[in-house]
C-alpha cells in the first residue's frame, strides 16, 4: 500500500508492565476518525480524512493512489481545485504565440468560456458540463466557425491541464462531446466585373490595392504593409515579408500570418498599376514598432498610406473607403444619412483573394502552388476551401475528347 491509515480516535501506549494497549485520544468522538496518508512523487506527505466506520474506504482510496502511481496516471488530489479561470489565465501568460493571437484567445475565453466554466474547479468538469456549454454557445448564435475556434481554445487549456498533472482526462476529448461544426457554405468568388467596379469606386490612392489583392492574392494587412523594396518588377516577384496589424489598439509591423514568408508572381498588369500609383501617390516612409507596441521601431517605404501619410487603420479604411465602394458597385445597399453600412463580412477585401484563387484554378494552376502563393499553412486547407472551384474530371474528359475529335476531323495535312 502507498501509505497507511491513521486512527485519530485511538493511540497505542506501552504500560509499565511492557504491554501495549489502545487508549482514547483527546480527539475521540470529534471530527473525522481516519486519515489516509502517503508520500507523493514530489516527496511531500499527502492525506485525506474519512469519517467513523469508513476505514475500508480509506484503504481503497490508498490502493487506488498506489495503482495510479504505478500506471503513471497519478493526479495530486488538490491539483484540480484550481478554477478554470485561474488555470486558463496562467496558461495564457505562458503562451509563445504572437500578441494578436494571445489577445484574441483571451477575449474568446473571457466572453464565451469564463461566464460558464470560469468558477468551476478543474477536477469538477465532466463531459456533460462541456456538452451543456456547447449548447449554450449554439443558443447564443454566432458563426459555427467561431464556435469551433472557441471550443478549440477551451480544449487546449484543458489539454495543458492534463499535461501539468491537474486533470486525468480532457473532458472536451470525450467521445460523447461533439466539436462545433463550421456552418456549411462554399466560397463564391466575385466576377471580374465586380472586382473592377469596386476598384472604380475607391479613392484614387487606394485603387491599386485591388490590383494587388486580385492579382497577387495578398491579405489586407499585407497590402497595407507592402514596402517598395519587396516588389521586383524585373524578376516579376513580390516578396511578402510583413503586414500591418493592430496589437492592443496600436499599429505594428509584423510577419505575415503564421510567419509564412513567401514569393508571389507579379503579373505585368499589377506591376504597371503599382508604377502608375507611385507616380500619382509617391511612397511614404512609415515607422512602426515590430511585432509588439513596445517592439523595436522599424521604418519602411510603403506603397499605400493614409491621407495624412501614416499607416492605414483597417477599421477606418473599411468604413470610409471599402464599404462606400461596395455600395457604389451595388454589392451592398447604400446607407442613408447618419446610418452605417450593413455588415459585409463575405465582401471584405478577402474576397479579392478568393477571386485570385478562382482565376488561378480556372487556368489549371495546382492546389500546391496556389497554397504557397496564398501563404496557407496547409495545402489541405486550400483544397478544402477551393475544391469546388477546380475544373471537374468530367469537364477535363469532355474537353480532351472534343479536342481529339476536332483534330481528327481536320484530317492529315501535307508535309
Amino acid at each position: 500500500m502507498a501509505g497507511h491509515v491513521q486512527d485519530r480516535w485511538y493511540k497505542v501506549e506501552t504500560g509499565s508492565d511492557g504491554q501495549t494497549r489502545r487508549v482514547k485520544t483527546d480527539r475521540f468522538g470529534t471530527g473525522k476518525r481516519y486519515r489516509a496518508r502517503y508520500i507523493g512523487p514530489d516527496g511531500s506527505e499527502k492525506s485525506k480524512s474519512f469519517p467513523d466506520k469508513q476505514k475500508r474506504l480509506a484503504e481503497v482510496w490508498l490502493t487506488n493512489i498506489e495503482a495510479d502511481m504505478a500506471r503513471g496516471q497519478y493526479i495530486e488530489p488538490n491539483a484540480g481545485k484550481m478554477t478554470f479561470r485561474q488555470y486558463a489565465t496562467e496558461w495564457l501568460a505562458g503562451q509563445t504565440s504572437d500578441p494578436v493571437t494571445r489577445e484574441h484567445t483571451e477575449r474568446r475565453l473571457r466572453l464565451h468560456a469564463f461566464p460558464y466554466l470560469g468558477s468551476r474547479p478543474l477536477a469538477s468538469l465532466q463531459p456533460s458540463d462541456i456538452r451543456s456549454w456547447v449548447r449554450k454557445l449554439e443558443d447564443a448564435g454566432g458563426a459555427g466557425s467561431s464556435r469551433r475556434v472557441i471550443f478549440g481554445n477551451v480544449s487546449a487549456v484543458l489539454s495543458a491541464a492534463v499535461d501539468d498533472g491537474r486533470l486525468a482526462h480532457n473532458p472536451c476529448a470525450a467521445r460523447s462531446v461533439r466539436r462545433p461544426r463550421p456552418a456549411p457554405g462554399r466560397v463564391t468568388p466575385w466576377t471580374a466585373e465586380r472586382v473592377f467596379s469596386v476598384r472604380q469606386g475607391l479613392p484614387g490612392r487606394f485603387k491599386a490595392m485591388v490590383d494587388v489583392g486580385a492579382g497577387c492574392g495578398l491579405r489586407q494587412g499585407e497590402i497595407f504593409g507592402l514596402p517598395v523594396d519587396e516588389v521586383d518588377p524585373l524578376s516579376g516577384v513580390v516578396h511578402v515579408t510583413q503586414q500591418v496589424k493592430i496589437v492592443s489598439r496600436k499599429l505594428v509591423f509584423a510577419p505575415p500570418k503564421n510567419g509564412k514568408l513567401r514569393d508571389v508572381p507579379l503579373p505585368d498588369a499589377v506591376a504597371f498599376a503599382l508604377a502608375e500609383h507611385m507616380t500619382a501617390y509617391p511612397p511614404v516612409e512609415v515607422t512602426l514598432p515590430w511585432l509588439r507596441p513596445d517592439g523595436e521601431p522599424v521604418t519602411k517605404l510603403l506603397y499605400f498610406t493614409a491621407v495624412e501619410g501614416g499607416a492605414i487603420w483597417r477599421n477606418a479604411f473599411n468604413a470610409h473607403a471599402w464599404k462606400p465602394a461596395l455600395a457604389d458597385a451595388g454589392v451592398i445597399p447604400k446607407s442613408g444619412p447618419g446610418e452605417r453600412y450593413k455588415e459585409a463580412r463575405e465582401d471584405g477585401m478577402h474576397a479579392l483573394r478568393h477571386f485570385y484563387a478562382s482565376v488561378l484554378l480556372d487556368a489549371g494552376e495546382s492546389i500546391k502552388a496556389l497554397s504557397a502563393y496564398l501563404g496557407h499553412a496547409d495545402a489541405g486547407f486550400t483544397l478544402r476551401t477551393y475544391t469546388h472551384l477546380m475544373p471537374s474530371s468530367e469537364t477535363r474528359t469532355r474537353n480532351a475528347v472534343d479536342a481529339m475529335y476536332r483534330t481528327a476531323r481536320r484530317g492529315p495535312t501535307a508535309p
